[in-house]
């Protein structure tokens, strides 16, 4: 038989590969980090425990958000995978600036990264509400945080502490929330606790595999350009 471009085509293959959601383990991570940091905005920890919360972020939180960014990716979730990015990098700027600063001084250069953090996170925040409003509100959620403590960066004001504090803690919460219900609906194979599924989120718990493969051709790393 001859060779061709038609025959060629016909042979193309796409392999996936099953993968566990990533989104629990990053917003565990989150919870922590968010959790740890408001302790410290709202005097619960000592400044003299600055150095410790620094390298909790750097050891424990930012390793876990960057293995759920990059399985997120892979999953063909933009949205994770961007987030948990962000994140990922973000706490570690956090973190390392902390450890080289003086216990309890602040920084105009990390304020100002963390107001940019808070731009960026709108970015998949705006994506994820296409699909699941429960994962879309911890990310609008960590926006206002990262916004919140970027002002008190640059203004030192307890005021935005105090903000910046318990917002935190709100968000360590939702985080939870968000992890435990989609770790419920992975290991159930169905909702369990509400995730706010809709459009392409409520399809990919719904649809045959024949539906939700129609457009892999024109996905990235399928397609010829991103």
């Amino acid at each position: 038989m001859k060779e061709g471009p038609e025959h060629d085509a016909a042979q193309a293959r796409v392999v996936l590969r099953p993968i566990a959601s990533p989104l629990p383990l990053g917003f565990l991570a989150l919870a922590a980090a968010t959790t740890l940091v408001s302790g410290l905005q709202l005097g619960w920890l000592g400044v003299d425990q600055g150095k410790p919360v620094a390298l909790i972020l750097i050891a424990f939180v930012v390793p876990l958000q960057l293995v759920a960014s990059l399985l997120g990716f892979l999953a063909r979730d933009g949205a994770a995978g961007t987030g948990m990015g962000i994140l990922a990098g973000t706490w570690l700027s956090v973190g390392l600036v902390m450890l080289a600063g003086r216990p309890g001084a602040t920084s105009d250069a990390l304020g100002l990264l963390l107001l940019v953090a808070s731009v960026a996170m709108v970015v998949p925040a705006a994506a994820a509400l296409q699909g699941k409003l429960v994962p879309a509100a911890v990310l609008c959620t960590t926006s206002l945080r990262f916004l919140l403590t970027g002002l008190f960066q640059l203004t030192a004001s307890g005021t935005w502490a105090d903000a910046a504090g318990i917002v935190g803690l709100f968000l360590g919460a939702l985080a939870v929330y968000a992890a435990l219900a989609l770790e419920l609906e992975d290991a159930a194979r169905r909702t369990l606790l509400p995730v706010g599924r809709r459009g392409p989120g409520a399809s990919a718990l719904t649809a045959d595999l024949d539906g939700q493969l129609s457009n892999i051709a024109r996905e990235p790393g399928v397609r010829t350009q991103l």
